[in-house]
Parts: structure tokens; C-alpha cells; sequence
């Protein structure tokens, strides 16, 4: 039970933190002890197994990476955009794309928005960086990450 839940808090904190380190290689070493080895720390670079079915605003990566294996993985990318008016441009990207969802209206200087689809569940947070301006958020699950495995009958 101990380790169902420090494997997900480190993972969290670990990339939560990564973006405010200089030393993401050490951060990387701590993941990949934790997860087993499945985790890439990319910088800011898309990592190169991130599904093209899930369209990225345009913009300059800020911080990239992907935990997990082949069929349960997690990706999470930050990429810089103009303002709060990029959440309408994103959401309009998912569905031409065959998402459901959308933003639930803005909190102050955050705007936050799920999408789904067959194979991938998105979250995207758009919100003000401060000194690094604005910045959209997305963490993209495989299905079978949000989706339980159904429970055996005896």
C-alpha cells in the first residue's frame, strides 16, 4: 500500500519540480529509480513518443516528459502561448481532432479544460507564468491510465 502511493507522489513531485532545476538529469535518476526505468525527462523537447493524435498549440516547449510504458503512459508538455485567448484556439485544435470536452470558464488567470477520446484523455491548464508569461499545460493519459481495469467475478 505504502509504495501505491509514494510511486505517484514522487512522480508528481519529481515533474512538478523538474522545470525549476538545473539539474534535471538528477531528478531523471530519482524517477527512473522509482518507476522502473520508464520515464523520460526531454527538457524542452516533445518527447519523441508523444501521440500525434493529440495536436500542440504552437509555441516554444518549455518542459516535456513522459512516465510510464507501453500501454500506460503519461505525457506532460508546457508550451508558451500569447495570452488566456489561446484556451478557445486549443479547444477548437481537440475537437477538429475528435475530442470531447472543453474549458470550464476561466479562475482568475487560469483556465482549465479535459478532453477525451478513444485512446487519450487530456488535460490542459492555461495560465499566466508570471515572468514567463502565458503557458499551456497539457498532461495526455492513455485510455487505459483513466480507464480501471474491470474487476474479476468470482
Amino acid at each position: 500500500m505504502r509504495k501505491g502511493v509514494a510511486v505517484p507522489l514522487a512522480i508528481v513531485l519529481a515533474l512538478g519540480l523538474a522545470p525549476a532545476l538545473s539539474a534535471c538529469g538528477n531528478v531523471e535518476g530519482i524517477v527512473k529509480n522509482v518507476t522502473g526505468g520508464h520515464v523520460d525527462i526531454g527538457g524542452n523537447k516533445v518527447p519523441s513518443d508523444f501521440p500525434s493524435a493529440v495536436p500542440l498549440y504552437k509555441g516554444d516547449v518549455v518542459f516535456a516528459a513522459s512516465v510510464g510504458g507501453e500501454d500506460k503512459k503519461v505525457w506532460n508538455v508546457t508550451v508558451k502561448v500569447p495570452d488566456a485567448t489561446a484556451a478557445a484556439d486549443i479547444e477548437k485544435q481537440l475537437t477538429a481532432a475528435g475530442f470531447t470536452g472543453g474549458f470550464k470558464g476561466a479562475d482568475g488567470d487560469t483556465n482549465t479544460g479535459t478532453f477525451t477520446s478513444d485512446a487519450y484523455g487530456v488535460l490542459v491548464v492555461v495560465t499566466s507564468a508570471g515572468k514567463n508569461g502565458w503557458v499551456a499545460n497539457y498532461t495526455v493519459t492513455t485510455a487505459s491510465v483513466i480507464s480501471p481495469s474491470p474487476t474479476p467475478t468470482p
